[in-house]
């Protein structure tokens, strides 16, 4: 609308008797209808009295809004400049899509509702995005399993190269938290999934096998991502079978493992790699019995006591309270070391527990116990041999025992 027509507008509503519409003012939302849409450029009637004009930046707004608009459409917009020399109040579809974004934000809060964003930029404590021009963040704790920086340690330079490996790409995430006033906004990736994850948990039961991609390597297990959104540990202890020290040795980040579940605890999943092949524990221990004498090396001294290996993958617990002999403390010092060779007897043999308990005092028991029996039989022998002995051979015991008293 040029300026000629603004002023002829204007004549108009004052020679007839109705109100003349208040002049837009800058800061202040307005609704009008779209007479023109050339060149980038979009002329807005406001009231039927002024024109609004949107054009560069003020055009581009999270909702493509401006691509929509025809002529006659109806739009809503905020007033950023006051009238110019062509008669124009500049307005913005971009300040206008911030609210209405702020508005869906607000909206989505606890709901199952999700949407698509571009990660921006990463830092140690998360991921920076945007929505409709809206800086937004994402914290580590609320990836989903597959982009979480599982990382042994929590070494933070390791950490910060996983994140960056997001930036440009794009997740599904949900509105954790959305404050206009403080401009605040959080996004959750975890919680974008937790719909498709409920349901494949449901399905989820102990025993089933799974195929699935590691996803972290830490000093106390391997996590494995299986079924596109569930996670579960493979613990230390249920990597292999015998005893395993280090997880890394066992597997790689992106590696496809198979596993079986073993438990579910709410949303936490345990599974087992070991379990999907033959114990060779029960192979071995079958060999063995209660009260066999066996040769063994010092594998690890602990607190409690000395874990032997009696072959491969197959130990024995030495306790403490079994290093002792007869006839000593019950709880000596320990004085095994790691690489001895020592003989003990098998006390106990537990196949549930994988148990194998050893004791060198009980193998020293019966050594002991002939040792003093021989010992007593001994003693006796010589009472019964001086009995047998001539009174004659006795007299100079007695006599010396008179002179004694006569000396007295």
């Amino acid at each position: 609308m040029s300026k000629a027509k603004t002023n002829q507008v204007m004549e108009d509503l004052l020679n007839s008797d109705g109100d003349i519409p208040t002049p837009p003012k800058p800061g202040t939302p307005i609704s009008g209808k779209v007479v023109s849409v050339r060149n980038n450029k979009i002329l807005v009637e406001i009231g039927g009295a002024y024109t609004g004009i949107i054009f560069g930046r003020e055009a581009v707004d999270g909702f493509d809004t401006a691509k929509s608009l025809s002529v006659g459409d109806d739009v809503k917009a905020y007033v950023v400049e006051d009238e110019n020399a062509e008669g124009y109040y500049t307005l913005s579809l971009r300040k206008a899509g911030r609210e209405k974004a702020w508005d869906k934000l607000a909206a989505m809060i606890d709901s199952t509702q999700t949407v698509e964003v571009t990660i921006k930029s990463a830092n140690k404590g998360g991921l920076m995005t945007e929505f409709s021009g809206i800086r937004a963040f994402i914290p580590v704790s609320q990836l989903s399993p597959e982009n979480y920086p599982r990382v042994s340690g929590a070494n933070s330079s390791e950490i910060l190269n996983r994140l960056q490996k997001l930036v440009n790409q794009k997740l599904t995430v949900s509105v954790l938290a959305a404050d206009a006033n403080e401009n605040k906004l959080i996004f959750s990736e975890k919680a974008g999934l937790s719909g498709k994850r409920e349901g494949a948990l449901k399905k989820l039961k102990v025993g089933d096998k799974v195929k699935g991609k590691v996803s972290g390597v830490v000093n106390f297990g391997i996590f494995i991502l299986f079924n596109d959104c569930l996670e579960g540990l493979v613990h230390l202890s249920e990597i292999a079978w015998g005893r395993v020290s280090d997880a890394a040795n066992y597997a790689r980040l992106g590696e496809e493992k198979e596993a079986v579940v073993i438990g579910i605890d709410e949303n936490k999943i345990s599974l087992s790699m070991r379990r999907l092949t033959t114990d060779p524990w029960l192979k071995q221990s079958q060999k063995y019995k209660v009260g066999d004498m066996v040769d063994g090396v010092v594998d690890k001294i602990t607190a409690y006591g000395a874990l032997v290996k009696l072959e491969d993958d197959l130990n024995g617990l030495l306790h403490t309270s079994e290093f002792a002999k007869n006839g000593e403390s019950e709880t000596p010092e320990i004085s095994l070391e790691v690489g001895d060779k020592i003989e003990a007897k098998i006390i106990e043999i537990n196949p549930e527990e994988h148990r194998i308990a050893l004791s060198m005092k009980t193998g020293e028991e019966k050594p002991k116990k002939a040792a003093k029996k021989k010992s007593e039989e001994k003693e006796e022998a010589e009472e019964e041999a001086d009995e047998e002995k001539p009174k004659a051979e006795k007299k100079p015991a007695a006599k010396k025992k008179t002179t004694k008293k006569k000396e007295e």
